[in-house]
C-alpha cells in the first residue's frame, strides 16, 4: 500500500504524463486544422484550446467504479431510509445540496445545471455543490474548474467529508442517485435527469445499477418531456420536464457566406452516432466535394474524406463556425442534445435522426429529420445545400428562437421545486 505522499507523488506523475501527451498531440495537428485556426480564431483562440485540453488532462483515469461499493451495498430499495425533509416557512431561502461528479471543460450537463442554479439562486435559492466520485484524487483542481468554466460561487465540498442538512438533495446522475440515498442529511429527493443513462451502457452490471436508479423514489426534473414520459410510463415516477432553452446571446445568425456543413462528433460517446455520422458524410463527401466538412466535439483520427477536424471549441468560435456552414448533422440515439437549438439560432439547418426522443423535445419545422441511415442522412444534407432560397431559409431558422432562452426552464424548475416542498412530509 502506498503511502499518502508517495501517493500524491505519482498522480503528479500521471497528470504530468497526460499534460505531455496533450502537448504532442497539439503538435502533430494537420496543416489544414493549423490554418484554419490561424485564419479565424488567432492566437487567443490557440491558447484557448490548449486551456481546455489541459482541463480535459485532469478529469479521473477509466477503468475504476465510480460509485463506492458501500453506497451500492447500502442502497437497499426494499427498505427505503427515513430522512426527514424541511417545509420552507414563507420568505425563507430555500437551501439545495447538488451531488455531482467532477466536471471538465465543455460538459454540456454541467453547463446546463449551472444554468439552472444561477437562475434559482437569482429567485431566492442558495446551493451547495458536493463532488462524488470514488475515482476523484483532485478536487482543487475540479473545483477551481466549476468556478472557472461554470461561474458558481457558492459552497463547493466532497461527498465523502459530509453533506449538510438541506431542503433538497439533487442527484445530477445515476452514480450520485445512490449518494443521494444513502446519505444521511436532511432533505426532499430530487433526480435531475438529463438522459436515459442506462442506455450509455450494453448489458451489463452498470445498465442494471443505472435502471435501478429510478426505482427510489425520488422526484425527478427532467430535460424535455420525452424523459418525463419515459419515467412516468415506465418507472411510476413524479416527474416535471423543463423545456430546452438556447443562448441566442452567443449563436445568431450574421449572414455570413456558408460554405460547408458541420458534424457534432464525438467518437468517444457512442450515443451520439458518430459512426453512422461518418457513413453519411463519407456519401455526402463523395457527391458534392465542392462543401467542406467540418467536425467539432472531439479530436477525430483518421478519416476517408477530407474534413476539417475542429476538436472541442468555445461558444464563440462555433458559432463562427456554423455560421459558415448550411447544415449540421447532430445525431441522438438517446435523449436530444442541445446542439440542433444552438444551431437553429446560427442559422445553420440540423439534420437529426428520426426518433420520438428527438423529436418530442424539439419541435421546429426548421429541423430536417431523416432515417437513421446513412443515405437519408446525406440526402437530406443534400437537400439542405442545394436549396434555392437558402439565405431567407436560414434567416427564418434563426428568427424561430428568438423567443427560446433558459428563464423559461430555470421557472419551470422553480416551480416544480417549491411545488413538491410545499407539501412537506417525508424526503421520500
Amino acid at each position: 500500500m502506498l503511502d499518502q505522499s508517495t501517493g500524491k507523488g505519482r498522480g503528479a506523475v500521471e497528470i504530468g504524463a497526460k499534460l505531455l501527451t496533450v502537448v504532442i498531440k497539439s503538435a502533430r495537428q494537420s496543416g489544414r486544422k493549423l490554418a484554419w485556426i490561424a485564419r479565424n480564431e488567432g492566437v487567443a483562440g490557440a491558447a484557448h484550446r490548449l486551456r481546455v485540453k489541459f482541463s480535459s488532462a485532469l478529469r479521473p483515469p477509466g477503468g475504476q467504479r465510480i460509485v463506492r461499493d458501500q453506497d451500492l451495498l447500502g442502497a437497499d430499495l426494499d427498505h427505503p431510509p427515513a430522512r426527514p425533509a424541511a417545509r420552507p416557512t414563507p420568505g425563507e431561502t430555500i437551501t439545495l445540496n447538488w451531488i455531482m461528479t467532477a466536471p471538465n471543460a465543455g460538459s454540456g450537463g454541467h453547463t446546463t445545471i449551472f444554468r439552472i442554479i444561477r437562475h434559482l439562486e437569482a429567485n431566492g435559492y442558495r446551493s451547495r455543490v458536493y463532488f462524488y466520485d470514488a475515482r476523484l484524487t483532485s478536487h482543487d483542481q475540479y473545483e477551481a474548474a466549476l468556478r472557472e468554466y461554470y461561474g458558481f460561487h457558492g459552497p463547493v465540498g466532497r461527498f465523502e467529508a459530509g453533506m449538510e442538512d438541506a431542503h433538497g438533495v439533487v442527484a445530477t446522475s445515476w452514480p450520485t442517485a445512490y449518494a443521494s440515498y444513502c446519505a444521511s442529511s436532511a432533505g426532499k429527493r430530487f433526480y435531475f435527469v438529463q438522459d436515459y443513462e442506462p442506455d450509455f451502457y450494453p448489458v451489463s452490471t452498470e445498465r442494471i445499477l443505472a435502471d435501478n436508479t429510478y426505482r427510489m423514489g425520488f422526484h425527478a426534473i427532467t430535460a424535455g418531456r420525452w424523459l418525463a414520459q419515459k419515467l412516468r410510463t415506465e418507472f411510476a415516477m413524479d416527474a416535471d420536464p423543463f423545456e430546452f432553452g438556447c443562448d441566442t446571446a452567443s449563436y445568431a445568425n450574421r449572414g455570413m457566406p456558408r460554405t460547408g456543413i458541420a458534424f457534432y462528433a464525438r467518437p468517444g460517446t457512442p450515443r451520439r452516432g458518430f459512426d453512422l455520422g461518418i457513413l453519411a458524410l463519407q456519401l455526402f463527401a463523395a457527391r458534392r466535394p465542392d462543401i467542406d466538412i467540418h467536425l467539432y466535439g472531439e479530436s477525430v483520427g483518421r478519416l476517408p474524406f477530407k474534413a476539417v477536424s475542429h476538436g472541442l471549441v468555445n461558444q464563440h468560435q462555433l458559432n463562427d463556425l456554423y455560421n459558415c456552414c448550411y447544415a449540421g448533422l447532430s445525431l441522438s440515439l438517446t435523449n436530444v442534445s442541445l446542439v440542433p437549438l444552438e444551431m437553429l439560432a446560427s442559422g445553420c439547418i440540423p439534420v437529426l435522426n428520426d426518433a420520438p426522443h428527438n423529436r418530442l423535445v424539439i419541435d421546429s419545422p426548421f429541423v430536417r429529420y431523416a432515417a437513421a441511415t446513412p443515405q437519408a442522412l446525406a440526402e437530406s444534407l443534400e437537400d439542405i445545400v442545394a436549396m434555392p432560397e437558402f439565405a431567407a431559409y436560414s434567416r427564418a431558422a434563426s428568427d424561430s428562437q428568438q423567443g427560446v432562452h433558459w428563464k423559461s426552464a430555470g421557472e419551470d424548475v422553480d416551480r416544480a421545486i417549491r411545488a413538491v416542498l410545499e407539501t412537506g412530509g417525508a424526503a421520500w
